[in-house]
C-alpha cells in the first residue's frame, strides 16, 4: 500500500487511468448477459445474484487466519467497515462507513471498490491481504467522500476463510486519521488553487464599457481558509441601453462556493434575457434554489446545492434614459449612493429573506438618480468590517473626496482602505458605478395613432431621423422593422402606443402599447397571407425581444452600427 503522499501524487493520472481500465473490464464482463446483448446495470445484476449479508452475519463470517472472529462492534462501532467480495464488489456497508464517506448502502453495494477508491488495490483477496498485512493496521490512504473532499484513513483488511455461503471476501476497516501538517497544507493549497482558477475563468477580464455608466469591479479573496469564498458581483447588459447590477453572497467557501456561484450566475443571466423586473428575478431565483434543495433525495441531484440556501442577492436595473434605478434584495445590504454634490446616503431597501427561505413576494425600490451619481455595491465582508450603514456611507464619502472625478481612483481608495480591515475568513466583492444619461438628441419618441393609414407617415419620420444621425446605411432594415412593429401594435395592441428610436452603441427600435398579449415568431407557409412580420424583424435585427411593464409591453429590436454587417438587403 502506498503512503499518503504517494497516493496523493498519483491521484490525478495513474488512478484515473486505472478506473477507466477497471470500468471497461467490468462492462465487458457483463456484456451479453441480457437478452439481445443488452448490458444490465452491474449493481442490479449483483443484487439479483448475491445475497447481501446482514451486520450480524458479517460478525460471524469466520476467522482471521485462525484467529478470533470479526466482532460485530468492529462493523458498527467507531471504525467504518465494509465488505468486498471475491470479485471486488462491495457486498455490505456499515452505518459508520456511510457517515465517514457519505455514501448510502444502496449507492455502493454491487459497485467495484476500485472504481470508488482507486487507492485500494484489488485483483484478488490475497493481494488485498498482502497489501494491508492481513488484519494489521495498514499505512495511511486517502479515500474520497461522496461530495468530493479527501478523507485520510488507515485501512486494515480481514480476509474471511470460513464464510456464509455466497459472501466470500474481505472485511475492510477504515479508521479516520489526521494527515501530517505538510499533507494538510498540500491539500489546502490544491483546493485554493483549483477554486481560484475556476473563479478566474468565470470572472470577466474587466467590467463592460457601456454608455449607461462607468463601472469598476474587483474581488478581494479571503486571507485564510480556502482563499475564495462566495462573494460575487456582475454586470449584465439589457435591452434599450439598460444595465443590470448583480451582487451576491453564497454562504460557503472554496470549490463548492465557486460552483454554486456558477450555477446561480447562469440562472440569473438566463432570467435577465427575459427582461423581468428585479423582484420577479428574485422570485424565480428563490424558486430555483428551493427546487434544487427539494431534489436532494434524487440520486441525480448535485450533493452541494443545499449550500445555496441562505444566499443573499441584490439585483438592480438602471435605465440611462429615465435615469431611474429599480432594485430588489434577497437579504442583501443596499448600495451606498453618492450624489454629484458629494452627499452620501444608504437607501432603505426592503431586505426580504435570503434565497431558499420560502419568501413568497419580493419588494423593490425605485430610485431616481442624477447624472453622475456614484453607487457602491458590496458584499457581507464590508458590512462586518464597517458595522453600520453610516460607516459605509462615510467610507464612500472619503473615497469620493480623495479620488476626485476619477471613478477608478474612488474604487482604488475603497479597496485599499477596506482590505486591511477584513476578517481573515472574509472575502469582498465590490462594484463601483457612476451613472450616465443618454442625451435627448440620441432618443426620439413618436406617439402612434390607432389608424393603420398612419404607418406610411411613420416610415417617413424614421427615414428623416436616420438621415439626421447619418445612419443612411440602416434605412432599409430600420424602415422595415419599424413598419412591421407599428403595424403589429395597431392591429393587435391597444392605446397608448408609441415608437422610440435610440441611437446608442446599437440602433434600437422600440414599439410600446397597452396590451400584454405576447407575440410569437413563426415560419409562415407559402400559402399564408400573413405571419411573416416578426420573422422579418428577427432576420433584420441582431437581437429582438419583448419586455412587460405595468402599462403593457414593449417590443424592441437592435441593429449593429457596422455598415458592412447591415448594408445587405434581405
Amino acid at each position: 500500500m502506498c503512503s499518503a503522499r504517494t497516493c496523493l501524487a498519483h491521484w490525478d493520472s495513474a488512478d484515473l487511468a486505472r478506473i477507466r481500465c477497471l470500468s471497461g473490464a467490468r462492462q465487458n464482463r457483463w456484456k451479453g448477459a441480457g437478452a439481445g446483448g443488452k448490458v444490465p446495470d452491474p449493481a442490479t445484476a449483483y443484487r439479483h445474484s448475491v445475497r447481501v449479508p446482514s451486520h450480524n452475519e458479517v460478525g460471524e463470517m469466520g476467522t482471521l487466519h485462525g484467529a478470533s472472529s470479526v466482532r460485530t462492534s468492529d462493523f458498527s462501532g467507531g471504525s467504518a467497515a465494509f465488505v468486498v467480495d471475491a470479485r471486488g464488489l462491495v457486498s455490505a456497508w456499515s452505518p459508520t462507513a456511510e457517515r465517514l464517506l457519505g455514501y448510502e448502502t444502496a449507492e455502493v453495494v454491487g459497485r467495484p471498490v476500485a472504481e470508488l477508491w482507486p487507492v485500494i488495490p484489488w485483483d484478488a483477496p490475497q493481494q488485498l491481504s498482502q497489501a494491508f498485512g492481513a488484519g494489521t493496521p495498514g499505512p495511511t490512504a486517502v479515500l474520497t467522500h461522496r461530495q468530493g473532499h479527501p478523507v485520510p484513513v488507515t485501512l486494515a483488511a480481514y480476509p474471511v476463510t470460513s464464510v456464509v455461503p455466497g459472501s466470500e471476501g474481505t472485511v475492510i476497516l477504515a479508521t479516520a486519521v489526521s494527515l501530517p501538517t505538510a499533507d494538510q497544507d498540500w491539500l489546502h493549497h490544491r483546493e485554493r488553487t483549483a477554486a481560484g482558477a475556476l473563479r478566474s475563468s468565470m470572472e470577466p477580464a474587466d467590467a463592460p464599457d457601456h454608455s449607461a455608466a462607468w463601472i469598476t469591479r474587483s474581488y478581494v479573496p479571503a486571507r485564510g481558509g480556502t482563499g475564495a469564498n462566495g462573494s460575487w458581483a456582475d454586470v449584465i447588459p439589457l435591452s434599450s441601453a439598460r444595465l443590470a447590477f448583480v451582487v451576491s453572497d453564497v454562504p460557503d467557501s472554496g470549490m463548492q462556493a465557486t460552483v454554486c456561484i456558477g450555477l446561480i450566475g447562469a440562472a440569473v443571466r438566463a432570467l435577465a434575457e427575459l427582461d423581468l423586473a428585479p423582484e420577479e428575478v428574485l422570485a424565480r431565483l428563490d424558486d430555483i434554489v428551493s427546487r434544487f434543495t427539494a431534489g436532494q433525495g434524487n440520486k441525480w441531484s448535485l450533493p452541494f446545492v443545499e449550500r445555496l440556501v441562505g444566499t443573499t442577492y441584490l439585483y438592480a436595473v438602471y435605465d440611462p434614459i429615465a435615469r431611474r434605478c429599480v432594485m430588489a434584495s434577497a437579504g442583501h445590504p443596499p448600495p451606498a449612493v453618492a450624489d454629484p454634490d458629494g452627499s452620501v446616503h444608504v437607501p432603505e431597501l426592503p431586505s426580504n429573506r435570503p434565497l431558499g427561505m420560502g419568501e413568497p413576494v419580493f419588494e423593490s425600490l425605485d430610485l431616481e438618480l442624477a447624472e453622475g451619481s456614484t453607487l457602491l455595491f458590496y458584499t457581507g465582508g464590508l458590512v462586518r468590517a464597517c458595522g453600520t450603514d453610516d460607516a459605509i456611507a462615510g467610507l464612500l464619502s472619503r473615497a469620493m473626496r480623495q479620488s476626485g472625478p476619477s471613478i477608478k481612483d474612488a474604487w482604488r481608495v475603497t479597496v485599499d482602505t477596506m482590505t486591511p480591515l477584513l476578517e481573515a475568513e472574509d472575502d469582498l466583492a465590490l462594484l463601483v458605478v457612476r451613472t450616465r444619461a443618454l442625451s435627448g438628441d440620441r432618443v426620439v419618441t413618436w406617439e402612434l395613432p390607432g389608424d393603420p393609414a398612419a404607418v406610411a407617415g411613420i416610415r417617413s419620420l424614421v427615414l428623416q431621423q436616420l438621415d439626421q444621425w447619418d445612419l443612411g446605411s440602416l434605412d432599409f432594415t430600420t424602415e422595415l422593422i419599424a413598419s412591421e412593429l407599428v403595424t403589429n401594435a395597431i392591429r393587435y395592441g391597444r392605446e397608448p402606443m408609441q415608437l422610440r428610436l435610440i441611437y446608442d452603441r446599437m440602433l434600437i427600435c422600440e414599439v410600446s402599447d397597452g396590451s400584454s398579449t405576447s407575440p410569437h415568431i413563426r415560419r409562415a407557409s407559402a400559402t399564408d397571407e400573413g405571419g411573416r412580420g416578426l420573422f422579418l424583424v428577427a432576420d433584420c435585427a441582431q437581437r429582438w425581444g419583448v419586455r412587460y411593464t405595468n402599462q403593457g409591453k414593449t417590443i424592441w429590436a437592435e441593429q449593429a452600427l457596422n455598415t458592412e454587417a447591415t448594408s445587405e438587403r434581405p
